[in-house]
């Protein structure tokens, strides 16, 4: 039994419930935090000041609700913050949640960082190979799942069975990472390759979906908390969602913001992104040949976009979000739907600056934002993606 309890705030969806695998130690038993985004929303509010971002303030919300329900102890509990290290409040968000926690009795929680830009390096969660390793497989495994369930779910013959299925792999390629199986790169695209057969065996009826790419940052495209529920809300409303994971981003990241370091760990940055950039070729040519719809690999995408996205745009998501938007308008999803946090400087200059642009360079296309805010009500949310939904194109 681990010493201590290590709360994660949900960021990715299809990967956390792996990637919890990697971060568990014999010192940290990892809890994965949820809840219904109204109740964290309202919550994180009390604590955070209006002009901070819908991220921080359902992080804030999740911590604050797991803390107060009496679950943990404080003096044996830590909570993981994942930060980019770039142009975004999201590289202060452990100054920013330390007085919070502390005015609401829980100065003994540490707070943890997760980043690779030497932030916080007192609080840094020591990194492993086993860790590496464990990560590399969950990030393709968990993009391999999204992938997959979002194209099946809204076609299949008997609902819930789809969901039943990703569940099942998510206890099978669990137990892979808790026990260190499969990790190199034949077991992780065999796994692949297993899971492409099981979802492209799933029963399907042949109806009537519009296609929508759905896009954004991190948090509001990959976590339901952060975009309401927006997967589900599509699929009610007829729609085949395409939704990439974040191998695209994790090669963005070392290929665009490892400046500041040493030319070595710059360097060994380049040869890891080409490591896993062979991986990510090979597992998206095992979902191509069963069916599935994906992005290009990360280098074909990033020369498509040359043209689409200034290039020198590299702050958060940069100019990978226009290259997202203009690759599935490519591949068939004309529809797309940018999923935003209000206020965030590097998001709306880098993905709501391009719409118009991009609209013209690929004609039959079309593009609506929608940001997410604490003070934005539901029926603003749904009004623009009914616009995406309802107009012509």
């Amino acid at each position: 039994m681990a010493e201590r309890t290590l709360l994660i705030p949900s960021l990715l969806d299809a990967h956390y419930p792996l990637l919890r695998w990697a971060f568990a130690s014999r010192q940290w038993d990892v809890v994965l935090l949820e809840g219904d985004w109204r109740e964290l929303e309202h919550l994180g509010r009390r604590y955070v000041h209006n002009d901070l971002c819908t991220p921080f303030v359902l992080i804030t919300g999740q911590v604050l609700h797991a803390l107060r329900s009496g679950k943990y102890d404080p003096e044996r509990t830590g909570v993981l913050v994942a930060q980019a290290g770039d142009a975004c409040r999201g590289s202060c968000l452990i100054r920013l949640l330390r007085p919070i926690l502390n005015k609401a009795g829980f100065s003994q929680v540490a707070l943890l960082s997760l980043n690779v830009r030497r932030l916080e390096r007192s609080a840094a969660l020591p990194v492993g190979p086993g860790m590496l390793l464990r990560a590399r497989a969950a990030l393709f495994w968990g993009d391999a799942l999204s992938a997959m369930a979002a194209q099946r779910r809204p076609r299949e013959a008997a609902p819930g069975r789809t969901e039943d299925l990703r569940q099942r792999w998510l206890a099978v390629l669990g137990e892979d990472l808790r026990r260190g199986q499969n990790l190199s790169d034949g077991g992780i695209l065999r796994r692949c390759r297993e899971m492409a057969a099981d979802f492209r065996a799933v029963p399907v009826t042949d109806r009537p979906l519009r296609k929508v790419g759905l896009t954004g940052d991190i948090y509001t495209k990959n976590c339901r908390l952060g975009n309401r529920d927006m997967v589900a809300y599509l699929e009610a409303h007829g729609c085949e969602v395409g939704l990439n994971g974040i191998s695209w981003y994790a090669l963005y990241y070392l290929d665009t913001h490892l400046d500041v370091w040493p030319l070595p760990v710059r360097l060994g940055g380049r040869a890891l992104g080409a490591w896993l950039g062979r991986t990510q070729r090979r597992m998206l040519e095992i979902l191509q040949d069963a069916g599935f719809s994906v992005l290009p690999p990360y280098r074909q995408l990033k020369e498509q976009a040359r043209g689409f996205a200034p290039m020198s745009c590299a702050l958060g998501a940069g100019w990978l979000m226009a290259a997202e938007m203009a690759g599935w308008v490519r591949c068939g999803y004309r529809r797309v739907l940018c999923c935003q946090s209000f206020g965030c400087l590097p998001g709306h200059i880098c993905a709501r600056g391009q719409y118009a642009a991009l609209q013209r360079k690929l004609p039959g296309s079309l593009i609506v934002g929608v940001d997410f805010d604490p003070s934005t009500g539901e029926g603003t949310v749904a009004s623009r993606v009914r616009m995406l939904l309802d107009t012509e194109i």
